[in-house]
C-alpha cells in the first residue's frame, strides 16, 4: 500500500471497500489496461467485475438496492480505479452522477422505476449537456423540448456523451419554453428529460439516433458518441422531477459531484504516474549508478509527490463539504482545477523520467501521457474553474467599504 495519499478518518466500512477495490484493480485492471485501451476496446469483464462489487450503486441508498455510501467514499474507490484506468471510472461517474440526479431531483416513481435497477447495473446511466456548437456555455443549447398532449416531442443534437452507446438511461438538458414567458433568463427556460434508450448504436428508439463511437486521442475504451433527436417522443412522466424549468439547476449539482469525480481521477493518474516513474528511476541506470540516485531526478520526484498530496487533499476535503451538505462549488472548482493541473504536470515528469522509453506504446506511461490532457476539459475547463473560484471569493470576501 503506497504512502502517498492517505486518508485520516475513514471507519472500517470505507477501509475495507477500499482494500477490496485497490485489490481489483491491480489483480483485474492494470494487467490488461493498456491492451485493451491500444485496441479501444470496451472493458466488459471489468464492468461485469465491477457490477459483482456493488459500485454502481456505492451511493445510491440502501432502501434502492444500493450501499447507501458517501461522496468521499465514492471519490476515494474513482482515485483507485483510475490509477488503473481512468476509462472505467469514467464509465462509472457518467452512471454514478445521473444516479445522484435522481435520488436529488426525482419523483419517487423515477427513483423507484430506476435506482434499484442502477444499484445493480442493469440501467446504465449517462447525461448530456454539450451540443456540437458550444462548450462551456450551457445557457446557449439549443436543443428543444416541445410539449404535446401527455407527451415532449425532443429535437437537436448532444455531443460528448460518455457510454453514448452503452448506457440505457440518458438525462438530457434541453430549452422548454413551456411556462415560461418570452424574456426568461436561458437558464430558467431549461428542463432535464429522462429518455430509455436499447444500448447500442444507430438507431436505439424512433426519433433517438446514436451514431457511432467518436475516435480520441486518449480516454479509449469507453465510448464517447453524439446524441441525434428527431422527433423523439418521451412521456411528460420523464421530466426529471416533473417540473420543467429545472434543468440547469439540476445539472450543475450532478456537475458539483461529478467535479469531485474528476479530481479523484487527476489524483489516481497523477499516483500511478509516480509510481511508474519513482520505479523506473530505480532501474533505470545512467554514469554507473540509478537515476534516481541524481539530485536533478530526486528534485522531480520530489515534486511529483507534494504534487499527488495536495491534489488529494483538496479533493478529500471538496467531498466531506458535499457530504456535510454544506455549498461545495468553491472546494469542488479548486480540486478539479489543482488536480486536473497537477496531473497533467506529474505525468509528464514521469515521462520525462522515462526518457525515450516514454514515446514507446510498450510503457504504460505513454497511455497515461495521453489520457491526463482529457481531465484538463472535462466537467469544465481550467478557465471556468476559475471564474466560480473568483465569483465565489468575491462573495466571501465582499468589500465593506
Amino acid at each position: 500500500m503506497t504512502r502517498l495519499a492517505q486518508t485520516a478518518g475513514l471507519n472500517d466500512v470505507q477501509q475495507e471497500i477500499l482494500s477490496t477495490v485497490r485489490d481489483f484493480v491491480d489483480k483485474e485492471i492494470i494487467p490488461v489496461a493498456t491492451q485493451l485501451e491500444h485496441r479501444d476496446e470496451y472493458p466488459t469483464e471489468i464492468v461485469e467485475g465491477l457490477k459483482e462489487l456493488g459500485l454502481f450503486g456505492l451511493m445510491i441508498p440502501e432502501e434502492y438496492g444500493g450501499l447507501g455510501e458517501s461522496l468521499l467514499t465514492y471519490a476515494l474507490c474513482v482515485e483507485e480505479i483510475a490509477r488503473g484506468w481512468m476509462s472505467v471510472s469514467g464509465i462509472i461517474n457518467t452512471h454514478f452522477i445521473v444516479a445522484y440526479m435522481l435520488k436529488q431531483h426525482g419523483t419517487q416513481e423515477q427513483k423507484d422505476t430506476f435506482l434499484p435497477r442502477m444499484a445493480l447495473g442493469e440501467v446504465r446511466g449517462a447525461f448530456s449537456m454539450s451540443e456540437p456548437a458550444l462548450g462551456s456555455d450551457v445557457s446557449a443549447i439549443t436543443s428543444k423540448g416541445v410539449r404535446d398532449g401527455e407527451e415532449y416531442v425532443l429535437n437537436g443534437q448532444k455531443m460528448w456523451l460518455t457510454n453514448g452507446g452503452t448506457s440505457s438511461l440518458v438525462a438530457v438538458l434541453c430549452r422548454s419554453d413551456e411556462g415560461h414567458p418570452e424574456g426568461t433568463a436561458p437558464h430558467k427556460s431549461m428542463t432535464t428529460f429522462l429518455v430509455e434508450k436499447e444500448p447500442g448504436f444507430g438507431e436505439v428508439r424512433p426519433g433517438l439516433t446514436i451514431p457511432g463511437k467518436i475516435d480520441k486521442m486518449g480516454y479509449k475504451g469507453v465510448d464517447t458518441t453524439e446524441l441525434i433527436m428527431d422527433g423523439l417522443r418521451i412521456p411528460a412522466n420523464r421530466v426529471l422531477g416533473s417540473t420543467t424549468g429545472r434543468g440547469f439547476y439540476q445539472m450543475m449539482d450532478g456537475v458539483e459531484v461529478g467535479r469531485v469525480n474528476v479530481a479523484a481521477r487527476g489524483c489516481g493518474v497523477a499516483q500511478r504516474a509516480f509510481e511508474l516513474g519513482v520505479s523506473y528511476a530505480q532501474q533505470r541506470q545512467t554514469f554507473g549508478k540509478p537515476i534516481a540516485q541524481h539530485q536533478a531526478i530526486q528534485f522531480k520526484l520530489a515534486e511529483m509527490a507534494t504534487k499527488v498530496e495536495a491534489a488529494h487533499a483538496m479533493m478529500v476535503n471538496a467531498a466531506r463539504k458535499k457530504d456535510s451538505g454544506e455549498r461545495n462549488d468553491l472546494e469542488a472548482g479548486m480540486a478539479k482545477y489543482l488536480a486536473s493541473e497537477y496531473c497533467k504536470e506529474v505525468v509528464e515528469d514521469a515521462f520525462r523520467i522515462h526518457g525515450g522509453y516514454g514515446f514507446s506504446k510498450e510503457y504504460e506511461i505513454e497511455r497515461l501521457y495521453r489520457e491526463a490532457p482529457m481531465l484538463l476539459i472535462g466537467e469544465g475547463t481550467a478557465e471556468i474553474q476559475k471564474m466560480i473560484i473568483g465569483r465565489r471569493l468575491l462573495e466571501e470576501y465582499r468589500f465593506q467599504g
